[in-house]
Parts: C-alpha cells; sequence; structure tokens
C-alpha cells in the first residue's frame, strides 16, 4: 500500500511562523494546476505495482483551490493509478475558505477528511501568527464541518508567547466541544528567515520558553487521552479508528510519491524532492522533466529515520527489526546508546519494543538524535 501527496503552493497570507514553500500570488494557478495533474501521470510507473490508499492535498493552503481544480487531481490519479476501494483523502485547509457550499462540494468529489488549520481560538493569538481567519470563524466553520465530515483533524498551537496554562487548557477543551475525532498539535518553533524570527529579534513579540511549552504538551496529553484520544504519534492524537492513514504511512516507512514543487517522494530505498521554486517547476514540467533530485539512503540513514519515526509513534522501535533488517552491530550501538536514557526513565523497552516513557515524550527528538548512528568506521 502507497499514498500519494499533492502539495498546493498558495496560501492567502504568509503565517509568521512558517517557513513551507509557498506564494501568496495566485496569478500562476491554473498553470499550476494543470502542471500537477500532468506530473501526477507522467510518474504513474513508479507506482505500477502499487495500490494507492491514500491521497493527501498539503501545502500552502489547498482550500485557496476550486472544487474543479480538485478534481482534475483527482481524475488524474484515478485514471493513472490503482486506487483501493474506500481511499482516505485528505484536504487542509483554512478556516476563512470552509463556507458550506464549499464543504458540501468537497464531499460529492470524494473528499473524505478534513485537516483544519485553526493553531487558535483566541483572537490575540491569530493576529500574532498573523493567521488569515479569526476566532469566530475558527468556531463557525467546524459547526458546519461537523454535519458533513466525520472524519476532521484540525491543528493547535501551544508554546504561544503569553499563554497562560488556562488559556490552552480552553483551546484544547473548545477543540473538544465539537467533538473532533483527531487533532494535531506543535510548539509554536521559531525557523531561520521567518517573520517570527524577525519579530523576536526586533523584540515585538517575547521568544517562546522550553519550559512553557513542555507544560502544555503534559496538559494536552492529559487533557486529551482523559478524553479518550490515543496519543499515536508524538504530535498526533486520535479516537480509534481516526488515526491519519496517510501519516501513518509515512510514519511505518511506506512508499508515496510527492507532487507538486518542493514535494518529497521516498521508494523505500531513496527519497527524492521537486524543485520548490513555482516558475522552475512549471518550466520543467511543462518541458516533459521531473524537477526532482535524488538521494539513495544508506543503511545508517535508514537506520537513523526508524528511530526518528519509531520513537515518535505509538509502535516504537523494535530490537528485532534492528537486528534483523540493519545487524547485530546497529542493536549493540542502539542499545549502548540509550542506556542512559533507559536509567533516567526517559525510554523503556517492553516486549522487545524500545518506547520514551511518558517523561521522555516530550524529549522525543533530542533522545532520538542522540541514538542515530553517525559514522562508526
Amino acid at each position: 500500500m502507497s499514498g500519494i501527496y499533492i502539495h498546493i503552493p498558495f496560501c492567502k497570507q504568509a503565517c509568521n511562523y512558517c517557513d513551507f514553500h509557498f506564494s501568496t500570488s495566485m496569478k500562476k494557478k491554473e498553470e499550476m494546476v494543470l502542471a500537477l495533474a500532468k506530473e501526477i501521470a507522467m510518474r504513474k510507473k513508479e507506482f505500477a505495482n502499487q495500490m494507492v490508499e491514500t491521497i493527501y492535498f498539503g501545502g500552502g493552503t489547498p482550500s485557496r483551490l476550486q472544487i474543479s481544480d480538485l478534481k482534475l487531481q483527482m481524475d488524474s490519479i484515478y485514471e493513472n493509478y490503482k486506487v483501493i476501494q474506500n481511499p482516505e483523502i485528505t484536504l487542509e485547509a483554512n478556516p476563512d475558505d470552509l463556507s458550506e457550499e464549499y464543504l458540501i462540494e468537497l464531499s460529492k468529489i470524494g473528499i473524505n477528511r478534513l485537516s483544519i488549520g485553526i493553531q487558535s481560538f483566541y483572537e490575540e493569538d491569530l493576529k500574532m501568527m498573523n493567521r488569515a481567519h479569526n476566532s469566530a470563524e475558527a468556531k463557525k466553520c467546524l459547526e458546519i464541518a461537523t454535519r458533513y465530515f466525520d472524519n476532521i483533524s484540525l491543528d493547535l498551537i501551544y508554546g504561544v508567547p503569553g499563554m497562560s496554562n488556562e488559556k490552552w487548557q480552553h483551546n484544547i477543551e473548545t477543540a473538544l466541544s465539537f467533538g473532533i475525532p483527531h487533532i494535531s498539535s506543535y510548539a509554536l518553533t521559531v525557523e531561520p528567515k521567518t517573520a517570527l524570527k524577525k519579530l523576536i529579534q526586533t523584540g515585538e513579540i517575547a521568544e517562546p520558553k522550553d519550559e512553557v511549552a513542555s507544560e502544555h504538551f503534559m496538559i494536552l496529553v492529559e487533557t486529551l487521552e482523559n478524553n479518550g484520544f490515543i496519543h499515536y504519534e508524538l504530535s498526533n492524537f486520535g479516537k480509534p479508528d481516526f488515526f491519519s492513514k496517510n501519516n501513518s504511512a509515512y510514519w511505518l516507512g511506506k512508499k508515496y510519491i510527492g507532487i507538486g514543487p518542493s514535494a518529497h517522494s521516498y521508494d523505500g530505498i531513496s527519497r527524492s524532492w521537486n524543485i520548490a521554486n513555482n516558475a522552475l517547476y512549471l518550466k520543467s514540467i511543462q518541458n516533459n522533466e521531473l524537477p526532482a533530485e535524488t538521494e539513495k539512503l544508506s543503511v545508517e540513514d535508514r537506520y537513523n529515520e526508524y528511530i526518528m519515526t519509531g520513537l515518535r509513534t505509538i509502535w516504537g522501535v523494535s530490537l528485532d527489526r534492528i537486528a534483523s533488517e540493519f545487524s547485530q552491530n546497529f542493536l549493540d550501538y542502539l542499545l549502548k546508546q540509550a542506556q542512559k536514557f533507559l536509567n533516567d526513565d526517559l525510554l523503556f523497552i517492553e516486549n522487545n519494543i524500545l518506547k520514551p516513557t511518558p517523561k521522555g515524550k516530550f524529549l522525543t527528538d533530542g533522545i532520538a538524535s542522540d541514538l542515530f548512528y553517525l559514522n562508526l568506521e
């Protein structure tokens, strides 16, 4: 089983924290829509023996596209690939784009899962992040969306400067009040070359504090688990049967094709990525050339990726798999590196699976980097 990811590189405006590839100009929208459908067709040989299980429209902001634009991509997939009977088809969307009419039309063309970028229900947070929607629109869109879709995920950001624990708790409880079955939640991160980085440097916004983010994370985990959610990946919480199949496939190392500028692909051995430039991407596709670079992953690379993704999920890192797929040498190294974290109650081993403890979860990425196999020659 495998997945197709389609990167829609358009946004209404730039969020202060975002470092993804997008453009706020829609001038080349028609050309881009045709190019995406063409790239889908050009790459069908890569999945000649694969069944497509998930289709994911990400970005950018896919809800900036018209229904006919999205349908063109879907038609291209169904014409060129073998798709399972009930694939998970997700559309990332912003609240200000989700009118009732648009939601009805989305469900008609086969979109069956929404991922809505709420981020916060507080006006001051949304302004600080430079989001295109306001608090009232966030609530209104969830009220309407839940009438037409059962499978909805929403994004929330924690660790926001000035956000008290009470405010953060209220954000989570507001999300829960709509009966949403999946929540993705991320700490506010300061990326280089973003507006947020500049605003912090000029002193207009305070720098996010790790201890605040850590407290918010613990509140998030406790509140959602008490409400029947399973914390199945570091940033993702789902009710049973509502885990993201698209994201789970990525964490479990399944194959996927990434369509569009800046999109990444993985075939089990190599990783490739398209150029992150709309004009160059369009020119390349129009010339019947794929604008991608490819990197064959070494054994060390694949081991490191498995450590990173495994520790972030409830499936953990299988010590049996490390020994069989990599070697005893890798397993010995892993156990040696993990010992201090086992001693400090940040990791534990159960049924030959290595996982973070509740205390270790927030520190997962840092722990994983200490377990990476660097150069043992």
